[in-house]
């Protein structure tokens, strides 16, 4: 064990950052220093808590100050799984299996760790390649995570758990390159209600926008939505056995 990130031996690849908002800052600024390649920051009390909190909203910027140009996820997230090496930064259980060599699955992203879970203990059949959880999304967004998950030739479609869209261009990006791939996309997109949508604001500070606005984004992009869970694992479980459907350009 070591006391510091200034006493490990090298430069991390990757670190699981699992102490309070206030040392998370440290860590993440020590880590970036050391020329880390990126982290996943667990703790919660962040911009998600602005609406009974003030200093949510200054200690993210100061987190993703802090970060400069070291990747972070996060922060209140779980973090990921790699079911296709065998790898995760990840502090609970989960009920996944690794992929045989060889193999292919689907790529998951959501923003609620607990959908993430969930999804790890679902039997439906439906291998999973990898499961990232995106959070606040205060620096790397959703659609910037999975236009890496799909450049992947281990991942056969992608599935998103969606409270609000990082970037319009970057989702217009994955969307194109998906196309190119022949890699389709789900989308469970949440917030269709006003109490839903505000939701969304206290669990990872996001702004749901409007679903009608939501839902003709998709449709132009060609991304498919449903509206459950269960809906969601067996539409991912169709397309990674039959691929795109047809029409799929």
């Amino acid at each position: 064990a070591y006391r510091s990130v200034a006493d490990l031996l090298g430069a991390p690849d990757a670190a699981f950052v699992g102490v309070n908002r206030h040392l998370t800052i440290e860590v993440i600024k020590a880590l970036a220093e050391r020329g880390a390649g990126g982290a996943v920051c667990f703790a919660a009390g962040f911009l998600e808590t602005e609406a009974y909190d003030e200093d949510g909203e200054r200690l993210q910027a100061e987190l993703v100050a802090a970060a400069g140009q070291m990747p972070i996820i996060g922060p209140n997230c779980y973090g990921l799984i790699n079911y296709a090496d065998g790898a995760l930064l990840w502090p609970d259980q989960h009920g996944g299996i690794r992929l045989a060599e060889g193999g292919k699955g689907v790529a998951i992203i959501t923003q609620s760790s607990n959908i993430a879970i969930n999804m790890t203990m679902q039997k439906r059949g439906l291998p999973i390649a990898f499961l990232m959880t995106a959070g606040n999304q205060a620096q790397t967004g959703l659609s910037e995570m999975a236009l890496g998950l799909i450049e992947d030739e281990r991942v056969t479609s992608l599935g998103l758990h969606i409270e609000a869209f990082d970037s319009v261009a970057g989702f217009e990006r994955l969307a194109a390159r998906a196309r190119e791939l022949k890699k389709p996309i789900i989308a469970m997109k949440v917030g269709r209600s006003e109490q839903a949508r505000q939701a969304t604001v206290s669990h990872t500070a996001s702004l749901a926008g409007s679903d009608a606005a939501s839902g003709a984004f998709l449709k132009r992009l060609g991304i498919a939505r449903v509206d459950s869970i269960p809906a969601f694992i067996e539409a991912l479980k169709l397309l990674h056995i039959t691929g795109p459907l047809p029409g799929y350009k």
